[in-house]
């Protein structure tokens, strides 16, 4: 007996060497697996271990060697034949007769299986792990299982002791981060000097450090009261905006002392100032509570509160040294924030200045609507502002942030428009925020309203403020983003100076603009002084160069042509999809290679239907030979049965044959692959649907010109057109307008209508999404209409506005 242990210890010696050469639980459950597929030929081996993530125990897949696929990362414990395994820490071997399909739900083969067997890996009377054995050649018996319990008893306790390693890392990794982290928070921390970057940065740094579930940071204020400024992390006991006074809550209590305070545990009701702050706060109590005062050279600057470590233990002393090392840390950057905050009032009062100064020097009414909604936005963080003014009754929309001419009627101006015509009606201030699905308004009238428009804009902050002095109504400015909060206390001050600075402006320029015609009257007369001014021989010359050039504007026809932005799109495109799930095997084409139409492109790796081919096949060539046999055996009705079997087994190739077919990918039409880097799509799996490669014609190509809407109307169909692209500079390109939009599309929030021009494109020199500048002659007009046709326009529409015919 004691030979045989000597000799079963030499079996094992191996193993053993190269565990131990090993040090993590991966590389060791691989040489484990290795060793036990050694032993037993053709077979799958596995190695799982317990792991508990969250409220669920799960196998971990951590070596497989063999012909074996396992589908889940995580197997859950009561699965198959490992929740027998995991319920009884016992060896099971089941031979093929037994096994069933439940058995090793998370494991893909492709050959017979013989015998399964299931090894516990038991460290300390502790179930680590099992062993996994799929036979294919012959069944495992019994001998060989207890065979191989003394080399699973050597891997467990070498996978455990593994595990404990790996533990150990981990915690030593945890404390290295944590003490880097501390190294570099003060670098953290003076990387911004944005208060409100900073605020946000100081609470994540210290909820991570502390791994706490919230931190709160309470700044003071000058009636030495503090209010939360804010919130990382939940804690339902406070709420950002929250003022406190001094020796009100822990934060008013510190403001007041400067004392730190670390409440360690509430479960028993016992510390007051808990249990006022848990009043209202239902299950979502504070238990745990850590506060620190933020002081920068002995001044209070705030308070800091960690609440709650995640891990349930209470705050202790080291917890609350570590967060007075940060709050003196935070202090400095709190301090350079605020030397910052003070220097923008100083800008902000210079910039208010400077608006003041532009819209008052000047009497030019749109020079001075667009200097109040664009110039403001530098002190003011608002993403549209609008102005609405009052003429003879009615409210006009007049200027917008970022338009110098205003369509109420555009899609995304018209929104805006209703809203400022129903506001304008009001004599009061109207400021509208929602935060989440919540309107912040006293009226239900204003609440329906808002909440539509919100809808349709997707701002979610309103301010509107009157214009009016005492002759009545100006107007009503108005201010939109899409942050709620997007006007602070010292905004507001500086709209309210803005707007009685802008409406004495506005009504200065209505007055003067109201003057008659003082806009065209005084250049003329300026003009006329200085041409009598003149010797009558020069008037002459003058007058006679001026009939002839205005014969030649009348008299000489030019052609007429517009043009817009040009961009080259594919005259034809089509993509080329799969029709069967699968694996790409092999990619026959390039990019920018030509193909044509029913040209294979690539083949997908389609074994199974291949194989059920010549399944198909050889079952038809068996039938076809029995039917001939019967019929050489004067077998009617045998050879009736078997022409019946050929001839299904027939159609069944004929399937199979498609199926076959059905994994070459082919191209849809002739022309150039253009999906970049399709060779990289071989080993690939595709779906039905997918997209594996985009061919374009290029044989023709079409050019999108954008045309001004203000030239739309001049295009036609079969119009001729030249193009210029920036790729080939000296080439000229020419074509025909075979389509114009029917509807407008939007580029740099001009409306413009799209002349598709066909160009042919033999040589393939145009090529999808190319840029340039396009042309396209609508007929002969007179020069002076085409040399003056914007200026003409532009007349006609301010003499149409002011008459209205």
């Amino acid at each position: 007996m004691a030979s045989q242990e000597q000799e079963s210890v030499l079996d094992l010696l191996p193993l053993s060497l190269n565990l131990l050469a090993e040090q993590e639980v991966a590389p060791r459950a691989k040489v484990f697996a290795r060793f036990v597929s050694e032993l037993i030929a053709d077979a799958a081996v596995s190695v799982y271990t317990l792991a508990t993530i969250g409220e669920k125990t799960v196998w971990v897949p951590r070596a497989t060697v063999g012909e074996a696929k396992l589908h889940d990362e995580e197997i859950p414990a009561e699965s198959g034949l490992l929740g027998v395994v995991f319920s009884g820490s016992e060896a099971i071997n089941r031979t093929a007769a037994e096994i069933k399909r439940e058995d090793y739900p998370h494991i893909d083969i492709r050959k017979s299986l013989l015998s399964l067997t299931y090894l516990p890996l038991i460290h300390n009377e502790t179930l680590t792990g099992a062993l996994e054995i799929l036979a294919f050649e012959e069944e495992i018996s019994e001998d060989a299982v207890q065979a191989l319990l003394p080399a699973a008893e050597v891997a467990a306790a070498a996978i455990a002791t593994a595990g404990a390693y790996e533990e150990e890392r981990h915690g030593t990794m945890t404390s290295i981060t944590r003490l880097t982290q501390l190294y570099d928070l003060e670098k953290v921390f003076s990387s911004t000097l944005e208060m409100d970057e900073l605020l946000p940065l100081i609470g994540t740094k210290i909820s991570e450090i502390l791994e706490c579930q919230a931190v709160n940071i309470w700044l003071l204020l000058p009636d030495e009261a503090v209010e939360l400024m804010h919130q990382a992390g939940e804690d339902a006991t406070t709420f950002k905006g929250q003022k406190l006074k001094a020796n009100e809550g822990v934060a008013g209590t510190i403001s007041d002392n400067g004392e730190p305070i670390c409440i360690s545990d509430a479960s028993d009701a016992s510390d007051e100032r808990l249990v006022q702050r848990n009043k209202d706060a239902g299950a979502a109590r504070v238990f745990s509570l850590a506060a620190s005062a933020i002081l920068d050279k002995s001044a209070l600057v705030g308070v800091v509160e960690a609440v709650n470590k995640l891990d349930g233990t209470p705050f202790d002393d080291d917890d609350l040294f570590t967060l007075s090392n940060l709050a003196a840390t935070a202090a400095t950057a709190l301090h350079n924030a605020s030397l910052l905050l003070a220097e923008r009032k100083v800008e902000v009062l210079e910039t208010l200045n400077k608006v003041s100064h532009e819209i008052t020097s000047t009497l030019n009414l749109e020079r001075m609507l667009q200097t109040i909604v664009n110039a403001p936005q530098a002190v003011i963080p608002y993403q549209r502002a609008a102005i609405v003014l009052e003429q003879g009754g009615r409210f006009k929309l007049s200027a917008v942030t970022g338009l110098t001419q205003v369509q109420a009627d555009h899609p995304d101006i018209a929104p805006l428009n209703g809203i400022l015509q129903w506001a304008s009606l009001s004599e009061e201030v109207i400021h509208v925020r929602q935060h989440g699905e919540e309107i912040d308004a006293e009226r239900e009238e204003t609440k329906a309203k808002f909440k539509k428009y919100f809808e349709e804009s997707g701002v979610r902050g309103f301010y509107a403020r009157p214009l009016n002095d005492d002759t009545g109504r100006v107007g009503m400015l108005a201010m939109e983003s899409h942050d709620p909060d997007f006007l602070g206390p010292a905004h507001l001050e500086i709209v309210e100076v803005l707007a009685g600075q802008a409406t004495v402006a506005l009504r200065n320029a209505q007055m003067y603009k109201e003057v008659p015609f003082i806009s065209v009257l005084e250049p003329v007369l300026v003009r006329k002084r200085k041409f009598m001014a003149m010797q009558k021989r020069k008037r002459v010359a003058v007058l006679t160069l001026a009939a002839i050039g205005l014969l030649f504007l009348v008299a000489c026809p030019l052609p007429l042509r517009v043009d817009g932005d040009a961009v080259v799109a594919p005259g034809k495109r089509a993509l080329v999809q799969p029709e069967v799930e699968g694996v790409i095997g092999k990619v026959f084409v390039r990019e920018g290679e030509h193909v044509q139409r029913g040209q294979v492109l690539a083949e997908m790796e389609g074994w199974s239907f291949r194989s059920g081919l010549a399944a198909s096949q050889s079952k038809y060539e068996t039938s076809m030979l029995e039917m001939n046999k019967a019929l050489a055996a004067n077998d009617g009705t045998e050879a009736g049965v078997r022409r019946v079997q050929a001839d299904y087994w027939k159609a069944e190739v004929e399937r199979a044959k498609q199926l076959v077919e059905r994994t070459e990918l082919r191209s849809p039409i002739e022309g150039v692959v253009a999906t970049p880097h399709v060779e990289d799509f071989a080993g690939r799996k595709l779906e039905p649907g997918d997209s594996f490669a985009e061919v374009v014609d290029t044989s023709q190509a079409v050019v999108d010109v954008a045309v001004d809407d203000t030239d739309a109307g001049l295009l036609k169909a079969g119009q001729r057109a030249v193009v210029k692209l920036n790729s080939y500079p000296t080439r000229t390109f020419r074509g025909e307008v075979e389509i114009v939009s029917p509807r407008a599309g939007l580029v740099r929030e001009t409306p413009v209508f799209y002349a598709r021009v066909a160009v042919a494109n033999a040589t393939g020199l145009l090529r999808s999404g190319m840029e340039g500048r396009g042309k396209v002659r609508v007929g002969w007009y007179p020069s002076g209409y085409v040399l003056f046709r914007n200026l003409f326009l532009w007349a006609y529409a301010k003499i149409w506005y002011l008459l209205g015919w």
